[in-house]
């Protein structure tokens, strides 16, 4: 005795098995049409079409809250700008310096537009907001790419070819010949049918279209339409309209997912204080809702208000103590923070909860070298080698190393591994400075310099380059091109005492000529 097929696909649905559950309702949908079902409004043919396009829209899901990056044309082209030059402390664009008493730059590196590098990669956490074109052409995409995002729908595009591949007749669905009028009719169908445009075809336009004929057949009472209506605002860039439809849905009914969506706008239109009072709000609403005190602490890490950060992230390990973004950021936060002991506690944690990646035998082995566990260290980094999955992961471990040989005094190991670096990423910065430094203890002034220099143009945001070159610059008597160098390195790291000591000199001498 078979299943029933259609009762066999829908338990494919349930089990995730999308491929075989659309090729049965495919089955399904190629015999004549047949009777109604009982106790249903709906035929076999309907119901089986509604649940394929479920099976495919569950093939090529990706949640909207999370998938956030911003392309250069988004970042470079913003016409929602609302203040150029915005207050300390109330603008992404500006971070400003360390406001909770985090560690500086001279310890914790940051990125192109000035933040700490935080514990855990998320969309649009690399990239940061560049302040020139060259800038945001440099900057790599992820942190597995090197190619900057040239547009945020150009992901978008790429999912929706899926549809080419599902069926080899053509879509399962032709948009252009649908009637979007009779389907925004039948809710049931509409909403499955909403969902399949939107994230299978990527049909901005026609969700949209079926969006607003639904929520009109609803009278305006359904807040889901709404919710719907808003993603396609975003989706086409129309961030007051989708703030609107948010707040609109909102009021008719309380929900965790559109506060994030709401949240998602205010954080697109540079508003991070609307953010966190949107935030602060719902957890009055929604008490102990981890993605609430997770939006919080990672607005107030992008704020570079790293302590007020780390006591949200505690606060998410209150409700939820295997969040892996929450205790991979605070381990980065004790370790920057001279306690490599406790961030070592919260990696093991990681490790123990079945997290087994490069990224996380690089840190315990850092960490393990810095809290004096020298047994655990190499096998650690040996360990990241063999897991690391591409060559730019490779390179980090390899620039670690570097790190560990000159802790131990071996620099001819550091200058081998710093090579090994290079090798296998060419853009990295840190072992040019830190290869240039070697180079200037063997006497080998001119090789220092071009190391220099390249570190420098690789990556104008961080501050050491710039302060090697002007230190090397002024032993070698050419006082104004350490002058200029030191004042890039001032613009960098406005707090650094050397470099404000070292202009203080080239000023006397200057005044003396």
């Amino acid at each position: 005795m078979g299943l029933e097929p259609l009762f066999q696909a829908w338990s494919y649905f349930r089990r995730r098995k999308f491929r075989q559950c659309s090729d049965l309702c495919s089955q399904l949908l190629e015999r004549p049409p047949g009777e109604q079902e009982p106790d249903s409004e709906y035929t076999v043919f309907q119901a089986a079409w509604s649940l394929k396009t479920r099976a495919l829209t569950e093939m090529v899901y990706v949640d909207e809250i999370d998938m956030d990056q911003e392309g250069i044309a988004e970042m470079m082209l913003d016409e929602n700008a609302i203040a150029q030059v915005a207050r300390p402390g109330t603008s992404l664009k500006l971070p400003g310096t360390s406001q909770g008493g985090g560690p500086s730059p001279a310890v914790r590196p940051v990125t192109q537009s000035g933040r700490p590098i935080t514990g855990f990669v998320r969309p649009s956490t690399q990239s940061g907001r560049p302040s020139t074109m060259e800038q945001a052409i440099k900057t790599p995409r992820t942190a597995l790419t090197a190619r900057p995002i040239t547009s945020a729908s150009g992901r978008s595009v790429r999912l929706g070819t899926a549809s080419m591949l599902t069926n080899p007749d053509g879509p399962f669905i032709n948009l252009s010949r649908l009637n979007l009028a009779k389907y925004a009719q039948k809710p049931k169908l509409a909403k499955a049918l909403f969902e399949y445009i939107f994230h299978h075809e990527n049909d901005v336009k026609n969700a949209l279209d079926l969006a607003a004929l639904a929520t009109e057949h609803a009278q305006f009472k359904d807040w889901w339409w709404k919710v719907q209506i808003g993603k396609c605002y975003y989706r086409l860039g129309l961030y007051r309209e989708a703030e609107k439809q948010f707040k609109s849905a909102l009021k008719q009914q309380d929900m965790v997912d559109t506060i994030l969506y709401l949240a998602k706008v205010y954080l697109r239109l540079d508003q991070p204080v609307t953010a966190l009072n949107l935030f602060k709000e719902g957890l009055e609403r929604f008490p102990g809702e981890v993605t609430l005190i997770c939006g919080i602490a990672r607005i107030y890490e992008e704020m570079n208000n790293i302590s007020l950060a780390a006591e949200y992230y505690k606060d998410v390990l209150k409700q939820d103590n295997t969040h892996v973004e929450a205790i991979a950021c605070i381990g980065s936060n004790h370790f920057y923070s001279d306690q490599p002991e406790i961030a070592l506690r919260f990696y093991r944690r990681l490790l123990q909860m079945g997290v087994y990646n490069c990224q996380l035998f690089n840190n315990l082995g850092l960490c393990c070298f810095y809290a004096q566990q020298y047994d655990m260290t190499l096998s650690s980094f040996e360990r990241a080698l063999f897991l690391a999955e591409n060559e730019e992961e490779t390179a980090d471990v390899w620039y670690n190393l570097g790190h560990v040989a000159v802790g131990i005094g071996d620099l001819n190991l550091a200058y081998q591994c710093f090579k090994l670096t290079l090798v296998n990423n060419n853009d990295y910065a840190e072992a040019y400075n830190n290869l240039a430094v070697l180079e200037m203890r063997k006497g080998h002034i001119e090789q220092a310099r071009a190391l220099l220099q390249t570190a420098s143009s690789l990556a104008p945001h961080m501050y050491e380059p710039h302060f090697n070159f002007a230190i090397l610059s002024e032993k070698v008597g050419d006082l104004q091109r350490s002058y200029t160098a030191a004042q890039k390195s001032e613009e960098a790291f406005p707090g650094h005492v050397d470099t404000q000591q070292l202009i203080k000199q080239l000023k006397q001498h200057f005044a003396m000529l």
